[in-house]
């Protein structure tokens, strides 16, 4: 399902975003009309809106518009809301903007995802603090990655510490305290969400790949698959069975989901 705003998304609207590629987005895992974290996608929405567009979408049409797009609908979905404006031109891209709100579904993940191979590549997102659009270094790294052997690839900063994955947020765990690194990096729902519900003693520090040795647990974390486990990060062996992993997946099923 593909809608613009509440109606069938065309092509013109559909080609402008292909084109122009100039757009926010954020992608909830809804099931049974519920998606946990809900107030934080709807806040990265407004809060990007802001800085991409100088105004803010409503909360509530927000809402309405994914309630429409699941509605009929059975098993957990992968929903994507993405704010942009169609009639956005590459020559004028300082016109006054009125963004709309294209909602797309697909069917999610049920399974667990085996746990990551992945490889470090020094890149920072343009505008790293926003859910943007703009993708094509992050899916060149990963294409990278993945014609060598690896799953995805795992981003470190100018001065060599981690920040994220290509589509994810990543922490560890180094058999006593739960680990986030200190990096600029989107600042993640499902991260906010287990840092929130984690029982244990957690701490934010740089993390780089001299510390990889001396860590027990690397996890990627996103909506559409909550906590998933590194096994590997460039040949450097981490434990995908351990304890705490499961610790981690109840803490993060336990938040309670919010209906749309």
């Amino acid at each position: 399902m593909t809608e613009l705003n509440g109606q069938p998304a065309g092509i013109r609207e559909l080609t402008a975003l292909a084109m122009i590629n100039y757009g926010h987005f954020t992608t909830m895992r809804v099931e049974d009309g519920r998606v946990r974290g809900l107030s934080l996608h709807l806040d990265r929405l407004i809060r990007d809106c802001g800085v991409l567009f100088g105004t803010a979408p409503d909360r509530d049409r927000i809402r309405e518009l994914a309630r429409r797009a699941v509605a009929d609908t059975t098993g957990p979905l992968t929903v994507r809301a993405t704010v942009y404006d169609p009639d956005l031109g590459l020559e004028r891209p300082g016109a006054e903007a009125e963004p709309r709100i294209l909602v797309t579904t697909r069917p999610a993940a049920v399974s667990s995802p085996p746990p990551l191979s992945v490889r470090t590549a020094p890149y920072r997102r343009d505008l790293p603090e926003v859910k943007h659009v703009g993708l094509f270094g992050l899916l060149r790294l990963r294409r990278q990655a993945q014609l060598d052997g690896y799953d995805d690839v795992l981003l470190t900063d100018e001065r060599g510490a981690v920040s994220e994955g290509a589509t994810w947020n990543v922490g560890f765990h180094d058999g006593r305290r739960l680990l986030w690194p200190e990096a600029v990096c989107l600042p993640g729902v499902t991260q906010e969400l287990l840092r929130r519900g984690h029982g244990g003693p957690q701490h934010t520090e740089r993390i780089d790949r001299e510390r990889f040795g001396s860590l027990r647990v690397a996890f990627a974390l996103n909506a559409g698959v909550g906590v998933r486990a590194i096994r590997s990060i460039d040949g450097v062996e981490f434990d995908p069975e351990h304890p705490v992993l499961d610790l981690l997946r109840k803490e993060y099923t336990a938040t309670e989901a919010e209906p749309l």
